[in-house]
């Protein structure tokens, strides 16, 4: 049977870099068909030359068999390719219909948009993934994961023979990620052929019959993932096997922050709890229970409204991130992209941001000093590779974070909290990631991690604090931590259930 899509020996090269080489493997019709690898493998590349974004140097994709010119999104888009970006390419002050038929909109007399025809055409193509989303409503107002299913239903519009996913759940919740499996799984039925483009490897082997793993722009193998395990796909995209590495604990019985009844306006409540020299502190919840609302407190960017906090018995005030880093507290944020860095700058001077009044006292930098501290930072954090001067946006998400982790070493930051450390990020990333974590607690620092990965929480956690709307609902030692005691306290469910649960309630 002829493929629906086929790469023949893509090859594609940038100044002075060999982005791809000789890339060939095929997508049946109807198939789901995972793309792996490690950041910097290739991935992207390749779907940017199916989109139509880049032209190979050599090679041919083939659609139903025969070879076709993707010189632009537009041909791609007529050849029957959609492409789903992990950062999806809408406008969220235009309606849901507008965005569905942005750039091809339909006109009367071929001058004045036909709004209802659109919103029409928009309802019939989302009838049947997600009804209750309204083409005439904002797109701005809708969830993540229905702003995916109005791409997805702009695909349809189309008539997409192949769409290709690039971390579509990066943002999701695993219910949301259930919702959009069965719409995937749909298109398959469909005839549609899937190119899903995933770090998080159960989700690919829960949903894809095949896998292509890519390392260094090359193809290392195709799989049947029904005969093979996880752990050996894992060796092919590191190119070694990775070690199961134990928890270690480097907690003390000095207390570095205690928090007393800290709530915000809104999302927070009667939050309480203590924070020891070299602990990592895991807060686990459900999305919307308040986690990333608490490290948005802590570190200045939300207004507290009651509540006390204090480092090392002293109380501090909280009233802008200045005060935050003043104290010794940094955040890495969820939102890497968005309000983690400055993208054009360089891996220096996005370094430099916490701490430019010490690399420029006087109003004027000291490039001087802020190379050398940046050189000594980002050797720490093993950053790769190592172009202290590239804007940080040609980095991967792995060695973003290691840079925004050099950021508050270098500001000398005691308390660095983690909101989604690991979100969008390789399986060899996460766990350089996971040992530099440990590595910050072993020197002393005071490490709290928010994740909705619960192995990745349990992994790295002394113990852990659960939370439900708003509050802290149970703190888990690291004796009973497990993922269903942490579920048995995040779910909201009666206090009967609650009480077979292990864990105890926060206490001073």
């Amino acid at each position: 049977m002829i493929p629906r899509l086929q790469f023949e020996g893509i090859s594609k090269v940038f100044p002075a870099v060999r982005a791809l080489s000789d890339v060939s493997f095929s997508v049946g019709a109807g198939e789901i068909h995972g793309l792996l690898g490690e950041n910097g493998a290739g991935k992207s590349t390749l779907l940017r030359i199916l989109s139509g974004v880049y032209r190979p140097t050599a090679g041919s994709v083939l659609i139903d068999g025969s070879p076709v010119t993707l010189n632009n999104p537009v041909a791609a888009r007529a050849a029957g390719v959609a492409m789903i970006h992990q950062e999806l390419q809408q406008v969220p002050h235009l309606s849901v219909a507008q965005n569905m038929f942005l750039g091809h909109p339909l006109t009367r007399g071929g001058m004045f948009v036909a709004r209802r025809e659109q919103e029409r055409r928009a309802a019939e193509a989302l009838a049947a993934l997600d009804p209750t989303i309204d083409p005439a409503g904002p797109l701005g107002r809708l969830k993540v994961a229905q702003r995916q299913i109005v791409e997805i239903a702009r695909a349809l519009l189309d008539r997409a023979r192949i769409v290709a996913m690039d971390e579509p759940t990066s943002s999701l919740t695993p219910s949301e990620f259930e919702r959009l499996a069965e719409v995937i799984a749909g298109l398959a039925r469909d005839g549609v052929a899937v190119v899903y483009v995933s770090h998080k490897l159960d989700e690919v082997f829960g949903i894809c019959q095949r896998a292509t793993i890519m390392r260094d722009g090359v193809v290392v193998g195709s799989v049947d993932l029904a005969q093979v395990l996880e752990k050996a796909v894992v060796s092919m995209m590191v190119g070694r096997e990775l070690a199961q590495e134990q928890h270690r604990s480097h907690t003390s019985s000095e207390v570095r922050l205690s928090v007393r009844g800290l709530a915000s306006a809104t999302k927070v409540h009667d939050v309480s709890f203590e924070l020891h020299r070299g602990e990592v502190l895991g807060i686990a919840g459900l999305v919307g229970s308040g986690r990333t609302e608490l490290l948005r407190l802590l570190a200045g960017a939300d207004r507290v409204s009651s509540g006390t906090v204090e480092i090392d018995g002293k109380a501090i005030k909280l009233s802008s991130p200045r005060d935050a880093i003043a104290a010794g507290i940094g955040l890495v944020p969820e939102e890497r992209k968005r309000e983690g860095i400055v993208p054009l700058r360089s891996i220096s001077s996005n370094m430099a941001l916490a701490s430019m009044g010490v690399f420029a006292p006087r109003g004027v930098i000291d490039h001087t000093r802020l190379k050398r501290v940046a050189a000594e930072k980002m050797k720490r954090v093993n950053l790769r590779p190592f172009l202290l001067d590239r804007p940080i946006r040609l980095f991967s998400g792995g060695n973003q974070q290691k840079a925004i982790i050099g950021r508050w070493l270098a500001a000398g930051t005691r308390i660095l909290l983690f909101d989604e450390p690991t979100r969008g990020i390789d399986v060899g990333a996460k766990a350089e990631i996971y040992h530099l974590i440990e590595e910050l607690a072993a020197e002393g620092h005071s490490v709290v991690v928010v994740s909705s990965e619960l192995p990745e929480v349990i992994r790295l956690a002394d113990r852990v604090l659960v939370m439900r709307d708003g509050t802290v609902a149970a703190a888990i030692d690291r004796a009973d931590l497990n993922e269903q005691a942490i579920a048995a306290h995040a779910i909201p469910q009666s206090e009967t259930q609650a009480g077979k649960a292990q864990g105890h309630r926060a206490g001073a």
